[in-house]
């Protein structure tokens, strides 16, 4: 049975109905949902059949969703107790954990801003961060902060530590015990059951002022639910991060460690940031797997603080396609976001949320202030260091990374991608690759007018990829000052062109051949990245993942069965060589009681393993994409 045809249910709904069942039903409960049989819709509610006494009725509440055990009943004699209950609860996909509060964001005004929704990240070409048709979650949105966060006198105060309270560790600790199991279990047996205790303890966490870790146990819920179902898209790569998300966020609330970052925030709370006068930089499409569109703007304050202003909601391509011309709805600001971007705005009344977004309060005021060419501070300080050295920087912090400013020279096509040159001394081949792959965007025929230009020097602003080596997912491109062959665009245009709204045409391109240099020639090099022997760990990792503890175990059974890390210690990874072996050995562990019997070991030695060699494999992944821009 398809679940679209099923309305939302909140995760303790689910976890109490697979709680009141018996063993023997818990048993039959995958098998059940499997065979559940379609719904039909009766006013306002959802029938679904299973024999003349057997009928489930939901009815959800104002908000689409079931969000009350009494939502949903059952006319068996085992009811509410009954498989069928509990059955057509689990097959129903998941309430967001914010179910009614709408799209759009408040800040500390109570005004609504057209933002992405928490948790909702711009689609962009499919990696371990983002996946076709995969749901909001708690994860930042990388066009938001893609920008970095905004800095201010405010800054301090957000960022102070704060310990967990009680309750808050106790949460993390029931919710590390049970990833632990989920963990050991694997997809192969994370049924129902499984899932239903995740779901509790999500619950629990919310309870407990925990929505980063709710919308965690979520996340995996939902990537168990579509690798069980072998849905399109679905990615181990993606469950691995999901569960190495949740294990680190459980580990750290069950040792005391907190923070705001580790907290989360139901919605994002905004705090006033008094006078702001920022300079537009570019603006970006927003297009998301689950159904939202629209456009993100980037600002740079004066102090080089960053800041974005989002106009995200649902539509599609057709409003991320429009939302560029859109006014822009910040305190009578008589711009629209194309304006924006070449623009400035003087704010009053500013206020800012943690990650640098600007909210539309009533107290805010706005008028359109005059911008800053990119050659002009302080937005030349995006250009002027070297690539590598801002690379490092925006890898070493645990979010999206920020945008990126460099001057290349075009070298030439590599399929849909650009292959560049930055313009400095003994610089690497780098690949610029579409910022959104959809073909109504404009990303991918820019790029390849581009190609179409060898020698071309280019003023590019991006944000790099952090999952491949020396790549770059370009935003907008300008001329470069002071190089004769050059871009060429129109005075309008500020020096800058937008590459998902503004398309190249040839009259922005210089006459004539591109003048001979080294730079307009090269191959790619060797791919530190692709070709280092770590994906042995991170196939190690997602085995654990799609067949559980005893698929772990079963790889260290061969006749030689560290001989699959020896590629690991030739080429210097002998870290991660040792902690995939001891995560093989844990995961063969078998451990005798007093009498000699054989018991079955804790899940949390394995867990604690696996997110150990997770980490690693995490951290010498960054590394690599960092030292490949050198």
């Amino acid at each position: 049975m398809s679940s679209q045809l099923l309305p939302p249910v909140t995760a303790e709904v689910v976890a109490d109905a697979v709680e009141n069942l018996s063993a023997r039903l818990r048993k039959k409960l995958d098998a059940a949902i499997e065979g559940c049989p379609e719904g039909a819709g009766a006013d306002g509610a959802v029938v679904f059949r299973f024999g003349e006494d057997a009928v489930v009725t939901l009815r959800p509440g104002p908000s689409g969703a079931v969000t009350d055990a009494g939502q949903a009943v059952c006319g068996c004699l085992l009811a509410p107790r009954c498989l069928h209950r509990a059955a057509v609860l689990g097959a129903a996909p998941l309430a967001e954990p914010l179910a009614g509060e709408g799209p759009g964001e408040r800040d500390g005004a109570g005004a609504e801003s057209g933002a992405l929704p928490e948790g909702e990240a711009p689609a962009r070409v499919p990696g371990p961060a983002a996946t076709p048709g995969s749901p909001p979650e708690a994860a930042a949105p990388a066009a938001a902060a893609g920008a970095g966060a905004g800095s201010g006198s405010g800054d301090a105060g957000r960022d102070a530590v704060v310990p967990p309270t009680p309750a808050q560790v106790r949460a993390g600790a029931a919710l590390w015990a049970v990833s632990a199991e989920a963990l050991a279990a694997g997809v192969v047996a994370g049924g129902a059951v499984v899932q239903a205790e995740l779901l509790r303890a999500a619950h629990t966490a919310r309870l407990a002022g925990l929505p980063r870790a709710e919308a965690a146990a979520l996340r995996v819920v939902r990537g168990l639910r579509a690798a069980r179902e072998r849905r399109a898209g679905q990615r181990l790569a993606d469950l691995a991060a999901a569960f190495s998300e949740l294990l680190r966020t459980a580990a750290l609330l069950a040792s005391g460690t907190g923070g705001p970052g580790l907290t989360g925030g139901g919605r994002r709370a905004y705090e006033a940031g008094g006078g702001l006068r920022v300079h537009g930089l570019c603006r970006e499409p927003v297009l998301t797997a689950t159904g939202y569109g629209g456009v993100v703007t980037h600002l740079l304050g004066t102090d080089g603080a960053r800041y974005t202003l989002s106009d995200v909601r649902p539509g599609g391509l057709a409003r991320a396609r429009g939302a560029g011309a859109a006014s822009v709805a910040l305190g009578g600001a008589a711009l629209d976001h194309a304006g924006l971007a070449r623009a400035g705005l003087r704010i009053t009344g500013a206020t800012v949320s943690a990650d640098g977004r600007l909210g539309a309060g009533r107290g805010v005021r706005a008028v359109p202030a005059p911008g800053a060419a990119w050659d002009e501070e302080p937005l030349a300080a995006l250009f002027a260091r070297p690539a590598a050295e801002a690379v490092r920087e925006l890898l070493a912090r645990d979010a999206e990374p920020g945008l990126l400013g460099c001057d290349v020279q075009v070298v030439g096509a590599a399929g849909e991608h650009l292959l560049v040159r930055e313009r400095r001394a003994e610089a690497p081949l780098l690949r610029l690759r579409p910022a959104h792959p959809h073909p109504e965007l404009a990303h991918t025929a820019n790029l390849r007018r581009l190609a179409g230009h060898p020698g071309l020097a280019v003023r590019v602003l991006g944000r790099p990829d952090p999952d491949r080596a020396a790549t770059l997912s370009p935003l907008s491109v300008g001329p470069v000052p002071g190089a004769q062959y050059t871009l060429r665009l129109p005075a309008e245009w500020r020096d800058r062109a937008d590459l998902g709204y503004d398309r190249l045409q040839g009259s922005h391109f210089p006459e004539g051949g591109a003048p001979a240099g080294p730079a307009a020639d090269g191959e790619p090099g060797p791919d530190a990245v692709g070709d280092s022997p770590l994906w042995r760990v991170r196939r190690l990792l997602e085995t654990g993942v799609a067949g559980g503890r005893r698929a772990v175990a079963e790889t260290g059974r061969g006749p030689e069965p560290l001989a699959a890390y020896g590629p690991l210690r030739r080429a210097g990874f002998a870290a991660a060589a040792d902690l995939a072996g001891a995560l093989v050995a844990e995961a063969g562990r078998r451990p005798r009681d007093a009498f000699g019997r054989l018991t079955e070991a804790s899940s949390e030695g394995y867990a604690w393993a696996w997110l150990a060699a997770s980490a690693h494999l995490e951290a010498a992944h960054r590394s690599l994409v960092a030292a490949s821009w050198a």
